[in-house]
């Protein structure tokens, strides 16, 4: 435990942008796609033409929907979007189209686990905006670059209320976050791409105190790793200076993850006043009741209602429930066994056993695994029978499944005789 622990209580809150999967850019139809040549999936509405009018992106709107209600949400029954102006090389209109005054989801939480149980961290709001460009500064040594392909790129910006106290505690809040963004397909949650980046607003009070501190954001933060370490770091550094009698100053400041330490970038008393109003081109928006129910009822199980399930009802441990949630496509194929078998901890013994361990040593995902759930339960049930050893099923069985993907399990322990008679095994003893 760091030292200023004992004087000082940790308050963070992260700002979290997800990059959203579509088809097509938020408010034109350019196409929405990673890694592409530099600007070419660019149009005169990405570039700022005078004249050029955006379109609302639907699926947006309903990727928005769909986190919201996984955060348990408010969603907005009406909104309006917003201009958020400033003037900067890689945002061709000079301005941005966010929400300010009417975010689409607020009052929201999420879990996560602390030792003993659970903590809840709330979520302020929810709000649809899009990307900027991206600024290049390390192919030219005499110019900046400019790539407008991420221009107009479909965000949310997930804000969390000041409820974290430790680096920890950030890191596991991430953790859930990009869980369920990739449950609901609807951002990959790849922070070394950048569709997921975190800012961290970060700042102590002294213990047994309510009033916060001054905050310093920090940015530039391109894994959970480094978002942990630049809280601890900067949780130090704050410390030191109020200890000395210091005064923390609002300010941004940028990770620096080769020395792991944070650098002043630039005050926050300067900042732009972005002279929010109304966006004049785009209509205001209404969630009915009904499309938030269409939208609530097309969403998969989530990570948190599986494990509950896996532990209260199906008798796993909190390990195991972890390990089958951690991703969708182990916990849908998981979900497909035990629709198929009862023998649910032999179930989730395989997967995360045998069926991990092949997945995992040759780099694929779940999805590419050739085993279907009812082959696999076939299996499970050859064993239960006590027809086939579970050193035999593993050692034996499992690769011939694995090389030949249409023939059941039974079949193929009759076809290589692997088939013990438990009746004359028990004689002999």
């Amino acid at each position: 435990m760091s030292h200023w622990s004992e004087r000082w209580d940790l308050v963070v809150g992260l700002e979290v942008h997800a990059q959203l999967i579509t088809a097509s850019k938020a408010y034109s139809t350019d196409a929405n796609a990673y890694g592409d040549h530099p600007n070419t999936n660019v149009s005169v509405v990405t570039l700022g033409h005078p004249g050029t009018l955006p379109v609302a992106n639907k699926k947006v709107i309903e990727h928005a929907v769909r986190i919201g209600l996984a955060t348990h949400c408010t969603i907005a029954p009406w909104m309006h979007y917003a201009r958020k102006n400033y003037f900067y090389p890689d945002l061709p209109k000079g301005y941005q189209i966010t929400q300010d005054q009417t975010p689409i989801c607020t009052q929201g939480h999420v879990m996560i686990p602390v030792e003993g149980g659970e903590k809840r961290i709330g979520i302020t709001r929810i709000h649809m905006e899009e990307d900027a460009g991206k600024s290049i500064h390390d192919v030219d040594p005499f110019n900046t670059l400019v790539d407008l392909n991420r221009a107009g790129v479909p965000l949310v910006e997930i804000v969390s209320e000041p409820d974290i106290r430790s680096g920890q505690e950030a890191y596991d809040y991430l953790v859930e976050i990009r869980r369920l963004v990739r449950y609901l397909d609807i951002c990959d949650g790849n922070m070394e791409e950048g569709s997921l980046r975190c800012d961290a607003n970060i700042s102590l009070r002294a213990k047994g105190t309510t009033p916060f501190g001054t905050r310093c954001e920090v940015k530039n933060m391109n894994s959970f790793r480094n978002v942990m370490r630049a809280i601890e770091y900067e949780a130090q550094r704050q410390s030191e200076v109020l200890e000395a009698g210091g005064t923390i100053h609002m300010e941004t400041r940028t990770f620096d993850a080769a020395k792991g330490t944070t650098v002043g970038m630039r005050s926050k008393e300067l900042a732009h006043d972005y002279r929010y109003f109304p966006e004049p081109d785009l209509q205001p928006l209404t969630v009915s009741e009904t499309e938030k129910e269409a939208i609530r009822k097309a969403m998969p199980p989530l990570p948190r209602e599986l494990r509950e399930k896996y532990t209260a009802q199906l008798g796993l441990s909190a390990y195991d429930a972890g390990i089958l949630t951690d991703d969708k496509a182990t916990a849908l194929y998981y979900e497909a066994l035990i629709g198929i078998t009862s023998n649910y901890k032999g179930a989730a013994n395989w997967v995360m056993g045998d069926v991990r361990s092949w997945v995992n040593e040759r780099g694929l995902t779940m999805e590419q695994f050739p085993i279907t759930a009812k082959r696999l339960a076939g299996l499970v049930e050859l064993i239960d029978n006590g027809k086939v050893s579970h050193t035999i099923a593993s050692q034996k069985l499992f690769p011939l499944m694995l090389e030949d993907t249409d023939t059941s399990a039974e079949q193929l322990a009759t076809k290589h005789d692997l088939v013990q008679d438990i009746r004359r095994t028990s004689l002999k003893d």
